[in-house]
């Protein structure tokens, strides 16, 4: 039976995370829409835009139209990620305004190498400007820390759980609780995020960001939980990746999927007090037609419809009917996705480490 509470706290990142690798811009209003659907299923915190450089990541270019005409439902945190004082300015001037966010993600890496890609700096300089943007702030909003690749570096390979904890301790000295590890391109087992957790200082209120490049993000999720977390990140259709302009990885990082991550949680009795989203969307492509049921599915449709060549489309064709069958037995595909659920609860332990 589903907790009538909500013991856990679900962000949102479909329209921030989600969203930095589509190199096509995503109109506005699609995305107003998007959030504000978020909000209406009942998530407590949601990435709504990051104030990012425009030229390194275009598609949100509109984070101010964008919190301008997005209405706000009360008590659900809305958050842009702020990498330099520039974009917590911006932030600042949003707010002035009438329209700006109640939360902001401030960011650093845990490994000099991934600090260069992403934030083109050195992590003194990137914790120089961190603390000037804690200044800048000034309390007016909720801040967050993040640690990227807490877990593993796409350039450096292993990372110290020392210097992880090392950083969170910073942020806490700083004022800021709530610190998010990023399990950036899904390099965490169930071990290394129990150790890590065990690592945070006194204070801390860590945020699991973890994604499932490896298929280890529900057993990661389950062993977050078990340590102590009570903060998850996800994105709807385990959609998401690194931007656009700064490819690293090996390719795209998905997020762990939202349906999933709250379909584990009330297997096990959790409480999220978010609405159960079986979201049925009408989907024509190439002739075809069908209603379905399953966002996850849906993701993968847009990926073909995206991605096939005229060459390929017959190739293309059959999978999407395939997968119009599957969607379209809900009932089915609950109960697959409930089995596997409490596979990951029961045995999470003994998948890879």
């Amino acid at each position: 039976m589903m907790s009538t509470m909500a013991d856990v706290t679900l962000c949102e990142c479909f329209a921030r995370d989600g969203l930095q690798h589509e190199p096509a811009f995503i109109a506005t209003d699609v995305k107003r829409a998007l959030v504000e659907r978020f909000a209406a299923l009942g998530f407590g915190r949601i990435e709504a835009t990051s104030y990012s450089n425009p030229k390194v990541v275009p598609q949100f270019a509109d984070a101010s139209e964008l919190l301008r005409i997005l209405p706000r439902r009360a008590g659900t945190h809305y958050k842009a990620t702020c990498a330099n004082p520039k974009a917590v300015e911006r932030a600042l001037a949003d707010l002035e305004a009438g329209c700006g966010v109640n939360e902001v993600s401030l960011l650093v890496s845990a490994t000099e190498a991934h600090t260069q890609k992403n934030l083109k700096r050195s992590r003194a300089e990137q914790w120089a400007n961190v603390e000037e943007m804690v200044k800048l702030a000034a309390g007016r909003f909720r801040l967050v820390g993040t640690v990227s690749v807490a877990f593993g570096c796409p350039f450096e390979g292993k990372v110290d759980p020392g210097v992880v904890a090392a950083d969170v301790a910073k942020f806490v000295a700083l004022g800021v609780a709530h610190v998010a590890l990023g399990d950036t391109t899904g390099m965490a087992t169930p071990k290394s995020v129990a150790a890590m957790v065990r690592r945070m200082p006194a204070g801390a209120i860590p945020i699991a960001h973890f994604h499932d490049t490896r298929g280890t993000g529900l057993a990661n999720t389950v062993a977050a939980y078990d340590a102590g977390i009570r903060f998850f990140d996800s994105s709807f259709g385990g959609v998401g990746g690194h931007p656009a302009k700064v490819a690293y990885g090996g390719g795209y990082t998905g997020n762990v999927c939202t349906e999933d991550l709250v379909g584990l949680f009330e297997s096990m009795g959790i409480g999220v007090m978010v609405k159960w989203f079986r979201t049925r969307h009408t989907f024509t492509w190439n002739g075809l037609t069908a209603t379905l049921d399953d966002t996850k599915g849906f993701a993968r449709i847009l990926e073909l419809e995206k991605m096939t060549s005229e060459d390929g489309k017959e190739a293309a064709v059959a999978e999407i009917k395939e997968k119009m069958k599957l969607l379209n037995v809900e009932q089915a595909t609950k109960e697959d996705l409930q089995k596997r659920f409490q596979h990951y609860k029961e045995n999470w332990r003994t998948l890879t480490q």
